[in-house]
């Protein structure tokens, strides 16, 4: 299978509007190309009738080196840990074959009519854990 054909790669250049006045990118921006990786990625899910809504609860940014306008940069989306409720994603960014940054999201399954957090599906589940680290 080709990479770009890997459902957990994804890329992008670096835009203008992600750069602030030091010239690196946002630190919020690294949060919001970390979720549309994982969006990415999700989309792959297996379908379901009555598939609960997921949210982000938890995030953590690890930045290890500054990326900057028109930089090309690979992003891995890896399961972390699948809990009952809850997945959690890590997304490693990677420039010229380095990690950059890692962003670690987490998403909380919750019942679409009262927003009270559900079980993971078993379906979802079971494709997670291909993509387990």
């Amino acid at each position: 299978m080709d990479e770009m054909e890997r459902v957990e790669v994804s890329t992008l250049v670096v835009a203008y509007r992600d750069i602030g006045p030091t010239g690196e990118m946002r630190a919020s921006a690294y949060v919001i190309h970390a979720e549309e990786a994982v969006r990415h990625f999700w989309r792959y899910r297996p379908p379901l009738e009555d598939e609960p809504v997921y949210s982000p609860t938890k995030l953590e940014v690890r930045l290890h080196q500054p990326l900057r306008f028109e930089d090309e940069v690979r992003m891995v989306v890896q399961v972390d840990k699948i809990g009952g409720k809850s997945v959690g994603f890590e997304v490693a960014m990677e420039k010229d074959g380095q990690t950059v940054a890692e962003i670690d999201l987490t998403w909380t399954a919750r019942s679409a009519e009262s927003n009270e957090p559900v079980a993971l599906p078993e379906d979802i589940r079971d494709w997670l854990y291909r993509y387990v680290r």
